[in-house]
């Protein structure tokens, strides 16, 4: 086996077995000699922990392979050369972004759209134009773009040849994370109606009460720090390759220096 190559049908049905020994992507990422990264990402490519099946999953990877040395279809599509990006290299990082957002509970085409979104320039497409970049048909785009509205992922609106356009809305990692603090301090409260009812001496009245003190401090930070950094979503930056960005010179840093 070549590190870092494609995985073999071998290697997929050894995950299965895995997945149905209840083993973690870990320990199957160790006993196969690859990144933990790479069995989870093949794993939520093709299905979840519990429907994922080898054969159906290296069908699945053979028709992809298949499809990316096929003539691009026809019809609306982004760019692919942009900037003089290397599009095997964007549709690898689309694909690990994709796996990482179905990680945290996003349905998988839902996440094929929100990173395709994310991902080109202008921040927005039309229904064509994701149907044409993800190779999928109108009524799975359809149903996704609705699921992500009715999140507050996305927004539409229509452009000037009045067709619906697909935006991706900044504010909302905003909103995501203050949802993120009240679901905390729910938790906080919830835990401390606990304390009186189970005893304020007991084991576990100090447990759920330092739980309590726990998760409201983490609440407040992150209600203080998303309030703080807010107008970020909204600045116009410039990205440096060590991932931080690099204001534009009309823009001025909020804390001063002296004097």
């Amino acid at each position: 086996m070549v590190p870092g190559g494609r995985l073999t049908q071998q290697e997929r049905q050894q995950i299965a077995l895995g997945l149905a020994d209840g083993l973690a992507y870990a320990e199957i990422a160790r006993r196969l000699d690859r990144p933990t990264s790479t069995i989870s990402r093949e794993v939520m490519r093709n299905g979840s922990p519990t429907a994922y099946r080898a054969d159906l999953a290296h069908r699945a990877t053979e028709r992809r392979a298949r499809r990316r040395r096929q003539p691009a279809a026809r019809g609306p599509q982004p760019p692919e050369q942009a900037h003089g990006r290397d599009p095997e290299a964007v549709r690898e990082y689309e694909e690990t972004f994709t796996t990482l957002l179905m990680q945290q509970g996003v349905p998988k085409m839902m996440s094929r759209v929100l990173t395709c979104l994310l991902t080109t320039d202008a921040g927005s497409l039309t229904a064509a134009e994701l149907v044409g970049h993800l190779q999928v048909s109108p009524a799975s785009v359809s149903k996704a773009v609705a699921f992500l509205e009715s999140q507050g992922l996305i927004r539409r609106e229509r452009d000037e040849r009045r067709r619906d356009r697909y935006l991706v809305d900044d504010d909302v990692w905003y909103q995501s994370m203050m949802a993120a603090a009240r679901s905390h301090a729910q938790l906080a409260e919830t835990a401390r109606q606990g304390v009186a009812i189970l005893g304020t001496e007991t084991p576990a009245a100090v447990r759920l009460e330092n739980i309590a003190r726990f998760v409201d401090f983490v609440a407040e930070s992150i209600t203080r720090a998303a309030e703080q950094a807010r107008d970020i979503l909204h600045n116009r930056t410039q990205a440096t390759s060590g991932g931080t960005a690099a204001p534009r010179a009309d823009q001025h840093p909020e804390s001063g220096s002296g004097g």
